[in-house]
């Protein structure tokens, strides 16, 4: 009965973590799609990444709606959530990887990395934990 109830409750946490990580990247999405001048000057150390393009910052939101949308089914479906789960890593860890470069390619200052630790880096760390805690989640347990 106790077992039951644990798996029960580590379920609500996977679906209410993912659903949450869904709504911040969703949320960032379409910020940029809506406003994507005042996306551009309200994220810090954007502006350090070259001139305003608001074709650019859209095409990016597109990407994190998408990213929102993924999370979003995979809190829906926790026995499909873990490639949902490695898809966002991979966009997310390709990113990371992108503002690495322009600090190492000296395009960037390297303060660049604290400033990207929590909205670049972070998010990379939580997509795959969550991919690593929903993993072996079965079609009857979710």
């Amino acid at each position: 009965m106790q077992e039951a109830a644990t798996g029960e409750r580590s379920t609500l946490m996977k679906r209410g973590l993912i659903a949450l990580f869904a709504l911040a990247a969703a949320a960032n999405g379409i910020y940029m799609l809506a406003a994507p001048l005042a996306w551009y000057g309200d994220i810090a150390g954007v502006p350090n990444t070259g001139p305003f393009n608001p074709h650019f910052v859209r095409d990016i939101g597109v990407a994190y709606l998408t990213q929102g949308l993924l999370l979003f089914w995979a809190a829906r479906r926790l026995a499909l959530a873990t490639p949902f789960l490695i898809a966002v890593a991979i966009f997310l860890g390709l990113h990371a990887l992108l503002h690495l470069w322009d600090v190492a390619a000296e395009r960037l200052p390297m303060d660049h990395l604290i400033i990207d630790l929590p909205g670049v880096f972070l998010p990379v760390f939580i997509a795959l934990g969550l991919a690593y805690w929903c993993r072996g989640e079965r079609a009857g347990v979710s």
